[in-house]
């Protein structure tokens, strides 16, 4: 990736959390934590990836993506707000009476949703069934779904593995946000899903394991997934739980808290300062 598009996709990243930010202070709710960590796979998705045009959502040849970790809804409306599905503004009436931003994606009422998710493993479900419906209609469209580690967990998530190496969706690419750390704490202590690679190579995935924050892997993993055929790729992104606020870096108290006025301003001026 050249140096340009690399400075240009880490400022819309930097964007993307400050957007994420704001709709969890301005609700005084939502998950950070998970929505920061995730902001450098959104970011190369939305603005340079993905075949999708925010004046015509609903085209049947778009890309598709979901969000399984649906509780990290800030980062996905951030990035769809920046990409201009809707006004900016909007990230303020975050789970707001009334808004159509509510803490979980809603596929009815918010222009660049592709499913409504929430309940943990339904999300991947619904991606493999999507993947299936392009192979049987011939599209030429993807999916891209990302997932959080903890949601490995879920029994679902394993039956749609199941699922998509039997069918051999090679044009479905998850992504798993490896941060380590859940809403009890570490992964590894609650309920140890490692080696995650070696469980998706076993339901029949091309698996790749990459640093979630680095454009080059990243974009090189994507580019691996879509040209590898017979079989769906997971890459499993090592992430930082918090990413870009130093306070909230690596910290699982900050999987589902909102900061404070103060606590606020100092991740939006930690941020806003490496733009």
């Amino acid at each position: 990736m050249n140096q340009v598009k690399k400075e240009q996709l880490r400022v819309t990243a930097a964007k993307i959390r400050l957007g994420a930010l704001e709709c969890v202070y301005n609700a005084n709710s939502g998950h950070p934590g998970g929505s920061l960590s995730i902001a450098d796979v959104l970011a190369y998705l939305y603005f340079d990836k993905m075949n999708i045009d925010p004046d015509n959502p609903k085209d049947d040849n778009r890309d598709r993506f979901v969000l399984s970790k649906g509780h990290t809804s800030p980062a996905l409306y951030s990035a769809l707000a920046l990409r201009g599905f809707f006004s900016t503004e909007l990230l303020k009436t975050f789970r707001r009476e009334g808004s159509i931003l509510q803490g979980h994606p809603d596929m009815k009422n918010v222009p660049g949703v592709d499913i409504s998710t929430g309940s943990l493993g339904l999300g991947i479900s619904t991606a493999c069934g999507m993947a299936l419906s392009g192979k049987v209609s011939k599209k030429d469209y993807r999916v891209y779904a990302v997932m959080g580690d903890g949601e490995l967990e879920e029994g679902q998530v394993w039956e749609a593995a199941m699922f998509a190496g039997h069918y051999k969706l090679d044009n479905l690419t998850a992504f798993v946000d490896f941060n380590g750390l859940q809403i009890d704490g570490k992964i590894t202590e609650v309920m140890n899903p490692t080696p995650i690679d070696e469980k998706f190579k076993a339901f029949g995935w091309n698996a790749l394991v990459i640093d979630g924050h680095n454009f080059d892997e990243i974009e090189k993993a994507v580019a691996e997934a879509e040209s590898y055929k017979g079989k769906p790729t997971v890459i499993i992104c090592k992430t930082v739980k918090g990413k870009g606020v130093s306070f909230m870096e690596d910290r699982a108290e900050w999987h589902g808290s909102a900061p404070n006025k103060e606590q606020y301003e100092t991740a939006v001026a930690e941020i806003s300062a490496t733009i």
